[in-house]
């Protein structure tokens, strides 16, 4: 049987970086219903529909 690879340094453990979530821009109905499809599908538990929404309310401000 073959011996395990050992390596000589222990992994790099990188920092937890937690950002709060973009607010939605007042008056804004884009910003405002991105914000609703957030709310329902953090709702449903689709966690991958919340981040795509904060990624787009991110990016969204650059054009009010």
């Amino acid at each position: 049987m073959n011996e395990p690879t050992r390596y000589s340094t222990p992994p790099i453990e990188l920092p937890l970086i937690l950002e709060r979530e973009p607010a939605p821009v007042e008056g804004c109905a884009g910003c405002a219903e991105l914000a609703n499809v957030r709310s329902r599908a953090r709702a449903g538990g689709d966690m991958t529909t919340v981040s795509d929404c904060n990624i787009y309310l991110r990016r969204h401000p650059e054009g009010h």
